[in-house]
């Protein structure tokens, strides 16, 4: 049994992932514009919808795929004398899976928590910055450049990622030549922020941190 249009149907439904991912990296961005706009909680928060509409349609666009996928297993494995409907078999399977879905599933949507996280770290950085700024704009200068100093180059950020196991950032570039340096090595990474317990830094682990990238421009451009 060929399967060729099976595969090239669940190509292009990949493509349509790469929209949605597309739309919730726009949908971010927008957010952290609005929080940087000191704009209305209620504008911020009607993106927050549009983030879980798209983790919703993510969800069902992956139980598609996975229907789809697991019905050719199945048929590869089973090899019937007559091929059965594929349709309703993509829809039995299909169904199933989306009889499990709920809220939860949307809030731990991998784009949605990294929207979330970096509506909170954008947050922390204009109150933290407000709050010291009252007391002294000397100190507030002082405490924001701490905050932007790569713990490996020891110079000010322009591209950080930050580790979502133990939250600490650092430069894109400069983590990632140790990455890769101890892989060669077969080695583990340790997190080479002082005090810092975490010791097996991964690629997968570092995210863009684009709310103190924002605050680092926002203060040199002052």
């Amino acid at each position: 049994i060929s399967f060729n249009s099976v595969d090239n149907a669940l190509s292009s439904l990949k493509n349509c992932q790469s929209y949605i991912d597309t739309g919730m990296h726009i949908a971010t961005h927008v957010a952290l514009d609005l929080v940087e706009s000191f704009n209305d909680v209620e504008d911020i928060n009607s993106m927050e919808n549009v983030m879980l509409e798209y983790a919703a349609m993510d969800r069902e666009l992956n139980h598609y795929m996975t229907a789809v996928e697991e019905t050719v297993n199945q048929i590869k494995r089973e090899k019937p004398e007559v091929l059965p409907d594929l349709k309703n078999l993509v829809k039995e399977k299909f169904t199933a899976l989306e009889s499990k879905n709920s809220d939860s599933d949307l809030q731990r949507n991998e784009k949605f928590v990294y929207f979330k996280d970096q509506l909170k770290e954008m947050r922390k950085q204009y109150n933290d910055n407000e709050a010291i700024e009252q007391i002294d704009e000397d100190i507030a200068v002082t405490q924001s450049q701490m905050n932007f100093i790569c713990p490996i180059t020891q110079v000010e950020m322009k591209r950080p990622v930050r580790n979502k196991i133990c939250g600490h950032t650092y430069e894109e570039d400069a983590i990632q030549k140790i990455i890769q340096t101890r892989k060669q090595q077969k080695k583990k990474v340790r997190c080479p922020k002082i005090g810092c317990s975490h010791a097996d830094v991964k690629e997968s682990d570092l995210v863009p941190d684009e709310a103190l990238k924002r605050a680092i421009d926002s203060q040199n451009k002052q």
